[in-house]
């Protein structure tokens, strides 16, 4: 069984930087498609970026595209989201998910998640 915890959420203004981390544990890391979710109030979840067991390669979503970055590091067992040029619309419970079978939304979600951490963004 994975375990995942998420951490390095909080309250920001608009504009400002949060990078979030989460690690895992319970199988290789390397082993396995990490990405990240969103939640926010009344609003179904979004994929945010994904990335898979090496770290080469990566997905981020359109709404965050240019603003987010996704990295890993497997020495560690730690996954990260860099948020840059943060808006009030990232405000969410952002979660991590792990999966062994790929990196698709239904993988995630077969997989292991985190108890999410809240990012709240004022302007």
């Amino acid at each position: 069984q994975v375990h995942v915890e998420e951490s390095g959420g909080g309250s920001v203004q608009a504009g400002d930087s949060l990078r979030l981390s989460c690690s895992a544990s319970g199988r290789t890391f390397s082993d396995l498609f990490m990405g990240w979710f969103r939640q926010a109030p009344g609003k179904d979840r979004e994929l945010v970026a994904r990335i898979s067991g090496s770290g080469r390669s990566t997905d981020t979503g359109d709404s965050v595209r240019g603003r987010f970055t996704i990295s890993r590091d497997n020495s560690k067992s730690t996954m990260f989201l860099q948020m840059s040029n943060l808006r009030p619309e990232d405000t969410a419970v952002y979660y991590c998910a792990a999966s062994r079978w790929g990196w698709r939304t239904i993988d995630f979600e077969a997989g292991s998640w985190g108890q999410g951490t809240q990012v709240t963004v004022s302007s």
